[in-house]
């Protein structure tokens, strides 16, 4: 069995939660195994890259009607701990992801260095 270098902890921004706090109680119960599994450093179809991003993720499941998504990017800056941050989540019909979302999740990304940026700035 591998280990890890650093474990992964998949934390959920407001955004996200509020989100998962919606949907129904089986897509939950789908994404929470999906964030699990991608914690103890499995990869699947659950949790890609998405392509032509700065280094955004998503954790995708489906149900008949729907794809719900949670989009995340990483921060392995942390020499304990690698972060998963989940930004937001939304549902569509189609499997295509919107750059709207996308970019709102870039966005959300970039003030999060930046804030971390600073804070560490601040204590030195």
């Amino acid at each position: 069995m591998f280990q890890l270098v650093k474990p992964l902890k998949v934390i959920l921004m407001p955004e996200a939660e509020e989100y998962l706090s919606k949907v129904e109680l089986k897509i939950q119960f789908k994404i929470l195994n999906s964030i699990q599994k991608t914690e103890a450093g499995f990869k699947g179809e659950w949790f890609t890259k998405l392509k032509e991003t700065n280094g955004i993720y998503e954790f995708r499941e489906r149900d008949s009607k729907y794809f719900y998504r949670i989009l995340a990017f990483w921060d392995s800056e942390n020499d304990r701990e690698t972060l998963i941050l989940a930004t937001h989540g939304f549902d569509k019909k189609t499997n295509k992801t919107p750059k709207s979302e996308i970019k709102r999740a870039e966005s959300i990304k970039e003030a999060y260095f930046l804030n971390k940026n600073k804070r560490n700035n601040d204590n030195s």
